[in-house]
């Protein structure tokens, strides 16, 4: 088995620059402009007549690109899918890959139903926030190392990750759970752990999203995101892990398609502002890695603006790679046309180009480009991986309340414990692992799990026999049947737990808890039942719900965070995480009782 050989022991820019120089003279502008753009694709299993697959590897290879950004799949799935598109490209590509919780947030493997048979997959840490509540740079390191181990072995070189914003938001609808917290120095101090794990072992870190997508309540995805702070507020918060990071060595960047009025007054996406990936992030904070857009197909930086238009303005802000564009032919051409017609110098193409072939010969893809499929079992999911992940979930779990002394249990084995779980009806996992592991200790454990239902409200026309009369609520509710049978269930338990894997940590949008949860937790008060309230994604879920007597937070949905999780309650694991955010009337930022 090869086994890849770091990145940082092995760069010898003088030999990269001269290979880049070589091939950079042969290329065509047209050649050129392709290399800038990186389309997306699945990492599944895909015969190679399929449509979805001849599609992209025909992009691949007619097009000439310069990369792929690989999305959820098996771990050999995504080799040999990327295997057989480098073998498509006249160029090695570069492939990059969202992978904010290790290599399993895009390769966890799935499920196969309707048996429930967990397919395996990459190593999970909990979302970023629950490496903040452990405060451990050392798990952040590792974090990193097992990600670019894990990363390689699929044939991914570019992590797009870590995310350095700081979540200093609760409203914010897409950061989250994926930020480290809402204090900078603590984003700074694991931000740059990780990134040191993950480049000191054979892969490129990209930090996002420049300059700071933590304090906005609009999702970028739909629409143009706004930071309307002071430019000291944005040099001592927002910028400050971005700095500690390039400081640090940082080889790549992802921006942010929002407008901060303190560095451009033109209400420009960040992504589109040269005032701002220019001559801040590169003159200003010295940053000369790859700059990368966030993905071009996003409404917060199209707007109302063409693809052409979007692909010109990226360029001339500084980026040096365009992802994801909606059409990249259509992208291609406008950067060939601009060049034509001299609104780009070709100098500016040839700079972006240069340093992307710089590393893919510092990856030595110009020798070897594919991956040993054999071996990713070797460095996938393997148990020397799954240590630190462990280490993690466990050192993550953080007690914010637990005003009875409810944890850890202090029951007989034959107490009546009920588990309700609260999860989406496609969310096989949610709870599986956490009941399985109470179950050794409660043989008479009784678990259900209630499924929130987008239902059809009557409206007046529909009294009137008008069958239109009827409109779909936006929000998910548990439905009040399913709240009376919990209800019934729990009569007389010794301890409720009521676990909830609902409103993803990426996803928190308004706070707004799942309709139907304060009935339930209402109800079992009035009862005086007492009750653990268990957040396994939202990070603000108590916001906005009746307290409960114990309030716990394991900052992911997986398996290692289930186990860890109900570890704790059973105090077969110590407590020791700390809130790396603030629970507005809740709890304060650090806040965290010890077991």
């Amino acid at each position: 088995m090869t086994v890849a050989t770091p990145v940082a022991s092995r760069r010898d820019p003088a030999a990269d620059a001269r290979w880049a120089d070589s091939v950079l003279k042969t290329l065509t502008v047209r050649q050129k402009a392709a290399q800038m753009v990186w389309v997306w694709t699945l990492g599944d299993f895909a015969p190679v007549d399929g449509g979805a697959y001849q599609a992209i590897e025909r992009q691949v290879r007619e097009l000439e690109l310069g990369g792929v950004i690989v999305s959820v799949g098996g771990p050999t799935d995504i080799a040999i899918k990327i295997n057989a598109l480098q073998r498509a490209s006249r160029l090695p590509l570069m492939v990059g890959a969202d992978l904010e919780t290790g290599a399993a947030f895009r390769a966890r493997g799935g499920w196969f139903l309707p048996n429930a048979i967990e397919l395996g997959g990459a190593t999970n840490f909990p979302y970023q926030m629950g490496l903040g509540a452990t405060r451990d740079t050392t798990l952040a390191y590792e974090m990193g190392r097992v990600t670019a181990v894990e990363g390689r072995a699929m044939g991914i070189h570019m992590a797009f990750a870590p995310v350095l914003d700081v979540n200093n938001n609760p409203k914010n609808p897409v950061i989250s759970g994926r930020s480290f917290g809402e204090d900078p120095a603590l984003v700074a101090r694991m931000g740059r752990a990780l990134v040191r794990g993950i480049q000191e072992n054979g892969m490129l870190a990209t930090g996002k999203h420049f300059p700071g997508h933590g304090d906005t309540e609009q999702n970028s995805h739909l629409e143009l995101s706004k930071v309307n702070v002071s430019r000291a507020r944005l040099d001592s918060v927002e910028l400050r892990p971005f700095q500690a990071a390039i400081d640090a060595g940082l080889r790549g960047m992802m921006t942010f398609h929002g407008d901060l009025p303190a560095l451009d007054t033109t209400h420009t996406a960040a992504t589109l502002s040269k005032a701002v990936m220019t001559d801040l992030l590169r003159n200003t904070m010295k940053f000369d890695g790859l700059l990368v857009t966030d993905a071009l197909d996003m409404n917060g930086v199209l707007g109302g603006m063409t693809m052409s238009e979007a692909t010109l303005r990226a360029v001339e802000a500084g980026n040096d790679i365009l992802l994801m564009p909606t059409d990249a032919k259509v992208s291609i051409q406008s950067i060939v046309d601009a060049v034509a017609s001299g609104r780009i110098k070709e100098s500016t193409i040839d700079a972006a180009v240069r340093k992307q072939l710089m590393a893919k010969h510092e990856f030595g893809l110009h020798a070897n480009r594919f991956v040993d499929v054999e071996a990713v079992r070797m460095r996938v999911g393997t148990q020397a991986n799954l240590g630190p992940a462990n280490l993690a979930a466990e050192k993550a779990i953080t007690l914010v309340r637990d005003s009875a002394g409810l944890v850890p249990f202090k029951l007989a084995r034959d107490a009546k414990v009920v588990s309700i779980t609260v999860s989406g009806r496609v969310d096989i996992s949610a709870g599986r692992t956490f009941d399985a592991e109470l179950r050794g200790a409660f043989p008479r454990l009784q678990s259900l799990t209630l499924t929130p239902e987008v239902v059809a409200e009557a409206t007046a026309g529909a009294a009137a026999g008008n069958t239109g009369g009827y409109r779909v609520s936006p929000d998910p509710t548990i439905l009040p049947a399913s709240v009376e049978n919990a209800l019934n269930i729990a009569r007389g338990a010794d301890v409720v737990i009521v676990s909830s894997y609902i409103g993803a940590a990426t996803n928190t949008a308004n706070m707004l808890p799942t309709k139907g949860l304060p009935e339930l937790l209402n109800g079992l008060r009035a009862a005086n039942t007492k009750v653990v309230l268990m957040s396994f994604n939202n990070p603000y879920l108590q916001l906005g719900l009746p307290l409960t007597e114990a309030h716990v937070i394991a900052w992911s949905p997986w398996t290692p965070s289930q186990r860890a999780a109900a570890r704790a309650l059973l105090g077969r694991a110590p407590i020791s995480g700390q809130l790396p955010i603030t629970l507005p009337g809740i709890a304060p930022f650090g806040a965290g009782l010890q077991r």
